[in-house]
């Protein structure tokens, strides 16, 4: 049985987790810095990201945006209350949050609309080819992997990782006042609320991991979820790439490389 895990100082210190979810945390940085330092975001920046690669972003995460409650649904019937103060803690978390998600799907619509993009575009446009890994993925995670490693690939990786992007996106003087002053703040409202820096639930996410995992885990247990968040790091960059180069050139590139 896993020795029960509890908060030793802030929830957004990293420093009041076990040992084991500092290490994970740090194992993983590498990969995380290849989403947030990702050229997408500067060519978005500096206006050189084209309608193309702008169509390319806003259809192709869609599917991830329209989808997110969904995946948390999948973490919510895996959770049995009672069971242990993980499941509760996770039981909680997602039912409230759940609801709280049910608004991003419209202002990612209204952040397309501004950038150019019509929603009929985004709600029945063909996604470039690649860009359904994220989505494929967080499915397959939140649906058929353990409530730990869903919690820790969606809610901690995918939320964590977007916002810090989207900081860079909306603290851009640059980016923000492409927007037509006078529907700025709604075409913006989805990149304001990721962008929050107060923004608690991936350390809330991280949270519920290591409740759900305790103490002391077996070291397979905090592999497999180490491997999860990578993995969503790695859908996350797999999309960028495919939003600053066409798929016909990474196909050519990846074809000479074989």
């Amino acid at each position: 049985m896993h020795n029960e895990f509890k908060l030793t100082g802030p929830q957004t210190e990293l420093t009041s987790y076990p040992q084991w979810a500092q290490d994970m945390v740090a194992d993983c940085e590498s990969t995380k810095r290849s989403v947030i330092e990702h050229p997408l975001w500067e060519s978005m920046i500096n206006g050189s990201l084209g309608k193309a690669g702008t169509t390319n972003f806003m259809v192709g995460i869609w599917p991830v945006i329209e989808r997110f409650p969904a995946y948390m649904a999948q973490s919510l019937l895996k959770t049995q209350f009672g069971r242990s103060a993980g499941d509760n803690l996770a039981r909680r978390w997602l039912v409230r949050n759940i609801r709280v998600e049910q608004n991003h799907a419209e202002y990612w619509l209204n952040w397309a609309e501004g950038a150019g993009i019509a929603r009929e575009e985004v709600l029945h446009g063909v996604a470039p080819h690649g860009t359904e890994t994220l989505a494929n993925w967080c499915e397959d995670v939140s649906r058929r992997d353990t409530l730990a490693a869903g919690i820790a690939a969606t809610n901690y990786a995918v939320e964590g990782a977007t916002g810090e992007w989207s900081q860079l996106l909306f603290d851009s003087s640059r980016y923000v006042e492409r927007f037509p002053e006078k529907s700025r703040a709604g075409s913006l409202r989805w990149l304001q609320l990721h962008a929050a820096y107060d923004d608690t639930h991936p350390w809330e996410a991280l949270e519920i991991v290591c409740t759900l995992l305790g103490t002391e885990p077996s070291a397979d247990e905090v592999s497999h979820v180490g491997e999860c968040i990578k993995r969503s790091y790695t859908s996350m960059r797999i999309l960028a790439d495919r939003c600053v180069k066409p798929h016909r050139v990474l196909d050519v590139l990846n074809e000479a490389a074989a």
